[in-house]
């Protein structure tokens, strides 16, 4: 039977079907107003045999699936950060303080790329890159604001810019050099951004003694992936990808 893969961030939900080894149509929707009974319509008008989740949303967005999956009849397993697990081990001194959905992409990404070293790009609220290494030892990670967070600060915390890009548009062009201060602002932060992911490249190759991969993931990819200058691929479903290899094979212990 069908494993359904559950990935619910902040706003977003994302799932799909995992059956026979492969991941069937990814839908989403923002699920900052859904109860129980919407995630029992939404999710379970076909019953799975399994179900696997990753969230790093509010506790009563946890509890409202899961009152929805014992209603249907199964039990819904969140997935938590361990040492090891899924081909992945943690390079956190702490390993449960990293995030689940940075361990399960890297899980996903190790999976799709074996043969080379990656660096895992989350650009959601904040941008995330893990380097993960071919053997699937985690190296560390990098946390910053992803370039819609440093658009917003720049705006609310700094009066001047704010009055000046007032009935801007963010035109001036692509290019890094903008024409107005809304376009300065908005290119600043995603070439900021961009400029990180691949001194972030330059520095694994210094340890690894080989180029990364990029992959990107995450709202904001889009955004960032035009101006980096290093090898890179997008994988919207990442997380989801990372929890079918969860679910098909080792499956992490609890802490």
């Amino acid at each position: 039977m069908a494993v359904l893969l559950v990935d619910i961030g902040n706003t977003r939900i994302k799932w799909a079907y995992l059956e026979a080894g492969r991941i069937g149509r990814c839908q989403a929707a923002v699920h900052s107003a859904w109860s129980a009974s919407t995630y029992a319509r939404r999710l379970f008008g076909r019953v799975p045999s399994r179900l696997w989740v990753t969230s790093v949303a509010a506790p009563g967005v946890n509890r409202a699936l899961a009152r929805a999956a014992r209603r249907a009849g199964i039990t819904a397993r969140f997935v938590s950060v361990p040492r090891r697990g899924g081909g992945v081990r943690v390079g956190y001194l702490e390993p449960w303080r990293l995030g689940v959905d940075r361990f399960v992409a890297a899980v996903g990404a190790h999976g799709l790329f074996p043969a080379v070293p990656v660096c895992v790009v989350g650009v959601g609220t904040a941008m995330t890159i893990d380097l993960i290494g071919t053997d699937g030892r985690h190296r560390g990670g990098v946390i910053i604001p992803a370039p819609a967070l440093m658009v917003e600060t720049l705006f609310t915390r700094t009066h001047g810019i704010q009055r000046r890009a007032q009935g801007g548009g963010a035109g001036g062009g692509a290019a890094l050099f903008a024409r107005s201060t809304r376009g300065g602002v908005v290119q600043g932060a995603r070439y900021a951004a961009a400029a990180l992911v691949d001194r972030a490249v330059v520095e694994a190759q210094a340890l690894l003694r080989r180029k990364p991969l990029v992959v990107l993931t995450g709202g904001e990819a889009a955004v960032v992936r035009p101006l980096l200058k290093s090898p890179a691929v997008g994988v919207p479903d990442l997380v989801l990808r990372g929890l079918a290899v969860l679910a098909q094979g080792e499956v992490p212990p609890r802490r």
